[in-house]
């Protein structure tokens, strides 16, 4: 569902009308169940001619934190290991070069990420061997699964895949560099393109995309987002130059949102924000980047392939996550701890204020760890000096390790 309940935990968003966003929801949730019957592959509208096809771009994809997963995966020959984010396929083709006899799971959303497993998947193909019993669908070392992380339950129920049969799982969550590289995909706000960001929009024709909710979505509603996936301190501003700038023209372009955000600060101010590599970073970032989260309904899928890792994992089995913000890190950390997340309403994942001696104890607790996870370590993995030099869109990433431990679910 496209609006998160998790943004009515933070006390700006309940000003929010709820005519206004009651109907926002009714309107997209009655579009995805009308898709629903469409969700195994593209609709009846062949987009073929408007999105590159991947056979002929395949632009370079370099793994994030790539000696780091292979580490606290440890992959033993004859495993079956679950890619829950396939994207290019750097981490599962190491994986395949490095550890014979390995079985992997693909999957992803994206149906250009999926075409790119199917093709790993033919290079890879051979006879089913001792897993022929396990898996119905593919003969081979890889086999392609195309869905979402809340699609994943169904997708390995009907290939025959028990809970506690996977040894090992890599959760890479985020936008891959696949899509921000195609301009057609509307995710980077340095390339003109549509303003769309649908990761699966191939499959879900009908669900709103960024355009309709910078022009449909009002003045607090959008500063709401803003906040909420953003953390943009000037979301107010922001939402406000949206509003007045729809009213003269639709915002259907990247680099027109960009501007239009652009245009609500001082000249100088739209470089002044610096990345990790202390390099300008323009004033729209956290704008697309909320923008992207509240379409995607990233925070609930998240959460959704973190429940599903825990279920899939064999005792003594290990899962990797990657993240690129904070707001994943800290859901992760959090459903590792053992936090009860099962109504995101209740929960906030903004920056945390300075903690009085109760909510102290309370996190040590916390950091007790958890019934169902081991950490491999402690704390949070960042790449090295030298990776983020060789790979600048791995800067923000963080690792966290963990052991499936024996506890039932």
């Amino acid at each position: 569902m496209i609006c998160h309940m998790a943004v009515r935990s933070n006390p700006v968003l309940r000003k929010i009308s709820l005519a206004v966003w009651r109907a926002w929801r009714s309107w997209e949730l009655s579009l995805h169940l009308s898709s629903v019957g469409a969700s195994s592959g593209p609709g009846p509208w062949d987009r073929s001619e408007q999105l590159p096809s991947v056979c002929t771009e395949k632009p370079p994809h370099t793994p994030v934190m790539l000696k780091e997963v292979l580490h606290f995966l440890d992959i033993q020959p004859g495993q079956v290991v679950l890619d829950m984010t396939f994207g290019g396929g750097g981490h599962t083709k190491a994986i395949l070069n490095m550890v014979p006899e390995v079985t992997v799971l693909a999957l992803d959303r994206d149906p250009s990420a999926n075409s790119l497993a199917q093709q790993l998947a033919k290079e890879h193909s051979s006879s089913c061997g001792e897993h022929e019993h396990l898996y119905q669908v593919s003969c081979g070392r890889v086999t392609p699964l195309l869905g979402r992380f809340s699609e994943l339950e169904v997708l390995l129920s009907n290939m025959n895949v028990q809970p506690g049969s996977i040894d090992a799982v890599l959760l890479d969550a985020g936008c891959s560099s696949m899509q921000m590289d195609q301009a057609e995909r509307g995710f980077s706000l340095s390339k003109d393109g549509p303003l769309d960001m649908r990761m699966d929009g191939e499959r879900y024709l009908d669900m709103p995309c960024a355009a309709d909710v910078v022009n449909t979505l009002d003045q607090q509603a959008l500063a709401s987002i803003l906040t909420a996936y953003g953390e943009e301190r000037h979301a107010r501003k922001i939402a406000s130059a949206i509003v007045k700038a729809r009213r003269v023209n639709h915002i259907t372009r990247t680099q027109q949102l960009a501007s239009v955000v652009a245009g609500s600060f001082p000249a100088a101010v739209v470089y002044a924000r610096k990345d990790r590599l202390h390099r300008p970073a323009h004033v729209a970032t956290k704008t697309f980047q909320a923008l992207r989260i509240f379409v995607n309904d990233e925070l609930n899928e998240l959460l959704a392939g973190l429940r599903a890792a825990q279920a899939l994992l064999r005792p003594g089995g290990r899962l990797c996550t990657i993240t690129f913000h904070s707001l994943e890190d800290r859901l992760v950390k959090r459903f590792l701890q053992g936090e009860d997340l099962s109504n995101l309403d209740q929960f906030h994942f903004g920056p945390k204020k300075q903690s009085t001696r109760r909510e102290k104890l309370v996190e040590g607790n916390r950091d007790g760890g958890s019934v169902h996870w081991l950490p491999l370590r402690k704390k949070v993995i960042t790449p090295e000096k030298d990776d983020v030099n060789e790979n600048p869109r791995g800067r923000s990433s963080k690792l966290r390790a963990a052991q499936r431990l024996s506890h039932l679910i």
